[in-house]
């Protein structure tokens, strides 16, 4: 099911009538929006609920026993079966078909006729994110930072609360579970934020990402034409804007449906684009991921404690996984390595070249990075290596008379946005929508939340699937 759907809406106003009548107690309420959250995801492919369930019992298992077990050697053992049990889907689901074309292509590689029939495994919706999820629980677990989940209910709910049950934020147990303790209900002004946020979130997808920018960056990146360079940068930046505001406006939608429930979901992105350097795009930019591999990845592997050498080593992996993460593909594993050498450059500079950033030179820094970006979405988006090496070329004008697909119309609308988007990025850095809206007044507040919904309306947009949903 669609936030951006007519079906979910109708979803939603059902949830919300049978959380706020009279009707149940808490406890009936949770068990319905852990009822609502299996049928918001087994809409999808109703058997794909099983990995759910059996994520779900495992983990929970395997966290009463590391509560109750002082046995170092017991312990290891049940966050062991823990981690087999959720990367072995994780693997086999996801990277089943990556993992066999490898293997083919070595083999054949060396002179064997091996041709076998490829899998056909269907990819479960979101299982990279509850995966990461329900693992960061047993983590905890592990290493005592947390006591167990009170009960069953409250930790399967954990698992499945629909708002960000597909594609995040990826929230920490201590973050969530204790939420469920006791009794939520939105205050008349969280309700309303909440609303505001999920049409927000709406605006975003519905309008910018899948009417304005999607068109451009399908044509480009799906043509197979050599392109000229003013082509190939449009179409780039549109893939920048349009990837920002679908996964963006998922993350402020999911926050907005759970706000209306009561419950509260951290920030998942803080103005990227505004970013002075690599570091500062990876606190901004899918910031539930990005904590999540410093924590459970970057630090376990060493972090900083051990050298600068082991640094750039730890930095590195830990991007190469991010990367293959997002998807089952050698592109994905590129734009992760770009990601790592952006940051190790960025530390040497900061060791031997160091300099002050200030007001004149940030805008210009931070123009800069998000440049930078764009080269590493161009290995994100393209199919191939091929298709990604030739936006490259061409993006630096280095192909001989390369084409020109997109028209004037195309070019202004693309630059115009991403510009505005830019800016708005860059004198928000430092702020939020919150605090920007309790600046507004209500009457202008008001006009501004009546034109998003008003465009959400007559958009033309066609009812797709966010990107994220893929990974």
């Amino acid at each position: 099911m669609l936030f951006n759907s007519l079906s979910f809406i109708v979803f939603l106003v059902i949830v919300l009538l049978l959380y706020y009548s009279k009707l149940f107690n808490w406890k009936n309420k949770k068990r319905m929006l852990l009822f609502a959250s299996y049928v918001f995801y087994g809409l999808w492919n109703p058997p794909l609920v099983i990995l759910l369930w059996i994520s779900t019992v495992v983990d929970w298992t395997a966290g009463n026993k590391l509560a109750a077990e002082d046995n170092q050697r017991k312990r290891k053992f049940w966050l062991l079966l823990s981690m087999f049990v959720n990367l072995g889907f994780l693997a086999f689901f996801k990277y089943g078909n990556f993992l066999l074309e490898n293997f083919v292509s070595i083999v054949n590689t060396l002179g064997m006729d091996y041709h076998p029939r490829p899998m056909d495994i269907i990819l479960p919706m979101g299982i990279s994110f509850y995966t990461f999820q329900t693992m960061s629980y047993t983590i905890d677990m592990y290493h005592k930072r947390m006591p167990p989940a009170k009960t069953f209910l409250d930790f399967a709910l954990y698992v499945t609360f629909f708002p960000q049950l597909v594609a995040g934020p990826i929230v920490r147990a201590k973050e969530l579970i204790t939420q469920f303790y006791e009794s939520k209900r939105a205050t008349p002004k969280q309700f309303i934020w909440g609303l505001f946020l999920l049409t927000t979130g709406l605006f975003q997808k519905v309008v910018l990402a899948d009417t304005l920018l999607a068109g451009v960056s399908d044509s480009v990146f799906g043509s197979s034409k050599i392109l000229n360079g003013v082509d190939a940068w449009v179409g780039t930046i549109a893939f920048s804007g349009q990837i920002f505001f679908d996964f963006a406006g998922y993350s402020t939608c999911a926050i907005g449906i759970a706000l209306m429930l009561g419950i509260i979901l951290p920030d998942n992105f803080k103005y990227p684009y505004s970013a002075l350097g690599f570091s500062d795009f990876w606190k901004r930019w899918h910031i539930s991921l990005s904590t999540w591999l410093r924590d459970y990845l970057y630090i376990p592997l060493g972090g900083n404690r051990n050298g600068i050498t082991r640094m750039y080593i730890a930095l590195m992996v830990t991007m190469l996984l991010g990367g293959l993460w997002h998807g089952a593909a050698w592109t994905f594993i590129v734009w992760g390595g770009l990601h790592g050498t952006y940051l190790i450059l960025e530390r040497l500079q900061r060791r031997y070249l160091p300099f002050k950033i200030n007001t004149y030179n940030g805008i210009f820094l931070a123009f800069i990075t998000f440049s930078c970006i764009n080269i590493t979405w161009v290995f994100f988006r393209a199919d191939t290596f091929k298709k990604s090496w030739d936006m490259i070329k061409s993006m630096f004008y280095a192909q001989i008379n390369g084409e020109k697909i997109l028209g004037n119309f195309d070019i202004i609308k693309v630059c115009t946005l991403i510009g505005l988007m830019f800016l708005c990025h860059w004198f928000m850095r430092n702020s939020s929508l919150k605090s920007l809206a309790e600046k507004t007044p209500p009457l202008v507040f008001g006009v501004v939340w009546a034109i998003l919904f008003f465009l959400i309306v007559i958009s033309q947009g066609s009812g797709e699937q966010f990107i994220y949903f893929q990974f």
